[in-house]
């Protein structure tokens, strides 16, 4: 853009403000929204005679509010052989994401200052979208994560079952500790560890011809709906007890939505209102993976949908489904996770878990719209003005003036996911080859536009 250039005009969209789509413009100066336009020719066309405007005429496009991803993995520091903050920020500006909130467990892990410091030096220094970061707790780091800057992070992620990155802290007493003495946000990785490791041992006890790893089949009987469901309804006892800040995430089960259903919450309105989000202590994730595959899908997939907690049956998923819309899910995420592919050879015991995703959160979503599954204002809700609200992220994830210039133009036309066309480090995805409705034409963070080849 030209230096002398104040204002950016995006005209001839339709536009997602006040809750719904509206033909009309927006205009945004200095990374911020300054106006919004209705259809009305005369307005636009004097706002553009007034002042210095470069306008880009968006040829009847959907202008989105830019998503906000808070459950990514950028496996930067020290794991960057996998992928990397710069190449994991330019997919996620690639899909519409534009803020992201990145996990604590890299090498080291981010659960001392030091380590904090560091990863968001590397944030400030390489990201292409806006970040936040969570700090890891452990059972040595309580008392020094609760005297951190609340500004620096946010929210605690507790991993309260093993996953990538070895972070299991399932000390009850330490637990506590931090429930009652934190009003942030306590992300939870949810799964039991007891119950996941006798499991394993039964299936491989079970197994005639274990030859040290299990066929992929046995990944969600191994990570069983009952390994998430104890370890959600301690963690939601323990809040309801404390009042903690509780966010649950990755929800996989009809069993855990039924946990959920039972908690009653103050009412923000003359009506309860299970959608809104500003009278919840205790929040929900799914996540893009587990609303779009089933246990089905392995014999197709294998190991590339391989992830913690495991994609479960198609009654999850329209369980999870349906929850996009009751108010049980509040936000919509991807646990954005690459692994090199060859990382991703073997079965239940051997192949990495996680997947990337992160580049076509967005559509998957949009698709799930086209389909009738969830309507486009909830859509918007769950993945971009929620988590923001949630997480404390101030004036993103919606179209209003005085917010910031994130912003998504989408397309109305299909789209097929080609090898070519992926931009995370680890070059593969399980959405190579599926054809989404929608495809991403712009995206702008900070009122800055994201160059997209595709």
């Amino acid at each position: 853009m030209d230096s002398q250039v104040s204002t950016t005009l995006i005209k001839n969209v339709r536009v997602f403000a006040d809750g719904r789509l509206q033909d009309g413009a927006v205009a945004f100066s200095d990374g911020v929204i300054s106006a919004i336009f209705d259809s009305s020719k005369d307005d636009i066309e004097a706002f553009e005679t007034s002042r210095v405007v470069d306008s880009l005429d968006g040829g009847g496009c959907l202008l989105l509010p830019g998503a906000v991803d808070a459950h990514v993995h950028f496996r930067e520091p020290g794991l960057t052989e996998k992928a990397d903050i710069a190449s994991e920020s330019r997919a996620a500006a690639a899909g519409g994401v534009t803020t992201v909130c990145d996990m604590p467990n890299v090498k080291p892990t981010t659960t001392s200052p030091e380590a904090l410091e560091e990863k968001l030096r590397l944030f400030a220094e390489k990201s292409a979208v806006n970040y936040r970061v969570f700090y890891g707790i452990t059972s040595e780091n309580i008392d020094e994560a609760l005297a951190l800057d609340p500004a620096k992070i946010c929210g605690y992620k507790v991993f309260l079952g093993s996953s990538t990155g070895g972070m299991l802290m399932n000390d009850a007493a330490k637990l506590r500790h931090l429930f009652s003495n934190t009003d942030r946000v306590i992300a939870v990785h949810s799964e039991s560890e007891e119950i996941i490791n006798a499991n394993r041992e039964r299936y491989i006890a079970e197994c005639k011809d274990f030859n040290g790893d299990l066929p992929i089949e046995y990944h969600p009987l191994i990570r069983s709906r009952e390994a998430c469901v104890a370890t959600t309804k301690m963690a939601i006892d323990l809040a309801k007890e404390t009042g903690a800040n509780l966010h649950i995430c990755h929800i996989t089960t009809a069993d855990e939505l039924e946990l959920l259903e039972g908690i009653d919450y103050p009412e923000t309105s003359e009506k309860k209102d299970r959608t809104e989000i500003g009278g919840k202590k205790i929040t929900a994730e799914a996540c893009v993976a587990h609303l779009w595959f089933t246990d089905a899908d392995y014999s197709r997939h294998g190991s590339l949908i391989k992830c913690n907690p495991a994609i479960k049956t198609e009654r999850d998923r329209e369980a999870l489904r349906r929850g996009l819309s009751n108010g049980l899910i509040d936000t919509v995420a991807t646990d954005h996770a690459p692994h090199l592919l060859s990382d991703k050879q073997g079965g239940s015991l051997k192949a990495a878990s996680g997947m990337p995703s992160v580049q076509f959160s967005y559509l998957t979503m949009l698709e799930l719209v086209k389909q009738g599954v969830v309507t486009l204002p909830r859509a918007i809700e769950l993945m971009c003005k929620n988590p923001a609200k949630r997480f404390g992220i101030k004036d993103r994830g919606e179209i209003r003036v005085g917010a910031k210039a994130d912003l998504v133009l989408v397309k109305e036309e299909p789209w097929t996911v080609r090898e070519k066309d992926i931009l995370s480090k680890c070059g593969w995805s399980p959405f190579v080859g599926t054809t989404f409705s929608h495809r991403i034409a712009g995206t702008w963070v900070n009122g800055k536009r994201f160059q997209i080849n595709n």
